[in-house]
């Protein structure tokens, strides 16, 4: 039954259209994708509505007095030949001829579709082919990640605890835990108990707040999938041996590489909003329109399916109503069960407000430069982001810009970070103010002895609502969601919060790419949606085939 503020709503403002429309909630890498393989490949007119000012969801880009953050750090990377293709055919591949040509010489699909634009100085929109590095900081020492169990690992953990490692691990490998219901069996089956208790048990539990017996395994098949021990040292073994030229004419692709071993990925010149603003751009010129600082109120239906989407502007208060013959969500499920304007079950509705959600803080901090203790050059470390497994401080992660791009940071000559923290909304971490929030980020660094406080120049925090959907709380039951909500036949859920899946960007992009072929080949069935990323590696049908 539509509400009276609906119906009035629909009166005062109605968005009439003349063609069948396609309706998108959200402009993060799942909607922007839907958007232009829309317009691209159909008739349809597409709306794209946006309650922020910017594109790309989590996956845009802040700038702050020339400096810019990548919230979360986005590496371009996917088995998937489609989004790498469509990634570069946004932004065509930037660097030595050597690196373009071997790239493209290893895939007729990104052949077909990339094109390398010369030096990056030269031009803004560009990939550039970055080498990965990423550490645990642990004992206030640097241990490789993933976990390499070679000389300095072993000397760093110390004899005793490395056999006691060793032997947990080969422990593990006879006696699995079965059934494997939560993160914690789920991570010692694949590494054994000592090393998920000294690696793996606080850091997850920092990022979620809850124990990790309390997390559903599909966490871990989502986020670590197929990586284990032995291909952790299997992959250890293959670049001891790999020859130097061998190295540097590798396939950035890397296909035969599990994605937590990666050691190359493309990236934006000026980081992922970029490309985002780019597909935005795009969408325009291709006749869709995407209306900023809405906010959606009320999702009308009529029977099994969804008939308009109520909002208003954030900025006028405005209230307008969107008629559509399709849907597509990113928003969270949560709101958008709460939105419906029918009567939805009442387990249905449990369910969903029992769904759980993990918020994120970001801190830039911009230096003189590091002042790593204990390190051979304290000011120079040349990761792209640092786990920090110190329980004496809340700080998760840090990522330095200056090695995911220098082009990032508006003076080369200093050193600009971001500290990441997790926590929720009723947290005190998320209420402290921003000044606050700068001292504990650079005291907690000085603390663990990578920075200097004193070398602070300037700094900014963002804060990030629902970054992170659980997979605790209501989440077992989610399938009743789901079932329901895949009964409205022209609605399409896609994206990570859209799905309430940790999905990685390449994988939002997939859900998007598979609802335009579902809703264009007629098909009402969305289990392939669904099916992207629930397998250790996700298979896709070669276009070439």
């Amino acid at each position: 039954m539509k509400s009276i503020v609906f119906r009035c709503a629909k009166l005062a403002l109605s968005f009439p259209v003349s063609k069948r429309t396609a309706v998108i909630i959200g402009a993060g890498p799942a909607g922007l994708t839907a958007a232009l393989e829309l317009l691209r490949r159909s008739d349809l007119r597409v709306i794209v509505l946006e309650r922020s000012e910017y594109m790309g969801g989590i996956s845009r880009t802040v700038e702050y007095k020339g400096n810019r953050i990548d919230i979360g750090g986005h590496r371009f990377f996917s088995k998937s030949d489609r989004v790498m293709a469509w990634w570069l055919e946004i932004l065509p591949l930037a660097g030595d001829a050597d690196s373009v040509i071997t790239y493209h010489r290893q895939s007729r699909v990104i052949a077909a579709n990339a094109s390398a634009a010369g030096d990056p100085a030269d031009a803004d929109r560009v990939m550039l082919i970055r080498p990965r590095k990423s550490r645990i900081y642990y004992l206030r020492k640097f241990f490789d990640y993933p976990i390499s169990l070679n000389f300095e690992t072993l000397r760093g953990l110390g004899l005793r605890r490395a056999v006691r490692i060793a032997a947990s691990y080969a422990w593990s490998t006879v006696h699995r835990i079965r059934p494997e219901e939560t993160l914690e069996q789920f991570m010692i089956n694949r590494f054994g108990r000592e090393l998920y208790s000294t690696f793996f048990k606080a850091y997850t539990e920092k990022v979620w707040g809850v124990p990790c017996d309390q997390i559903s395994s599909e966490w871990g098949a989502q986020r670590i999938k197929g990586l284990s021990i032995s291909k952790a040292i299997r992959h250890a073994a293959r670049r001891l041996f790999r020859k130097r030229s061998d190295r540097r004419r590798k396939d950035v692709r890397q296909k035969d590489t599990e994605t937590s071993l990666i050691e190359q990925f493309l990236y934006p010149k000026l980081g992922p909003g970029q490309l985002w603003e780019t597909v935005a751009e795009k969408v325009r010129d291709a006749g869709g329109e995407i209306i900023t600082r809405f906010s959606v109120d009320r999702l009308g239906t009529d029977g099994n399916r969804i008939t308009a989407v109520e909002g208003h502007s954030e900025t006028t208060g405005e209230p307008r109503v969107f008629e559509a013959d399709f849907f597509f969500s990113t928003m969270p499920v949560q709101e958008l069960v709460e939105s419906l304007d029918a009567e939805v079950p009442a387990n249905v509705r449990e369910v969903a407000r029992g769904l759980r959600y993990r918020d994120f803080i970001t801190v830039g901090l911009l230096l003189k430069k590091l002042d790593v203790r204990g390190a051979k050059d304290p000011t120079r470390l040349d990761d792209t982001w640092l786990y920090i497994q110190e329980p004496d401080v809340q700080v998760g992660r840090v990522q330095i810009f200056n090695n995911w791009s220098r082009y990032l940071v508006a003076d080369p000559s200093l050193t600009w970070i971001g500290l990441e923290y997790f926590c929720n909304r009723t947290d005190s971490l998320w209420r402290l103010d921003d000044r606050a929030m700068l001292d504990l980020a650079a005291s907690e660094l000085d603390k663990i002895g990578l920075i200097s406080k004193h070398d602070v120049l300037d700094g900014t925090v963002i804060r990030m609502p629902k970054t992170y959907p659980a997979y605790f709380g209501a989440y077992a039951r989610f399938h009743e969601v789901r079932e329901y909500l895949d009964g409205f036949g022209n609605l399409f859920l896609v994206g990570r919060n859209g799905m309430h899946k940790y999905n990685n960007q390449d994988h939002s992009m997939l859900t998007a790419m598979e609802a335009v072929d579902a809703l264009l080949a007629g098909v009402t069935d969305k289990s392939k949606i669904w099916a992207v990323n629930t397998e250790a590696e996700y298979h896709e049908t070669d276009p070439g085939e």
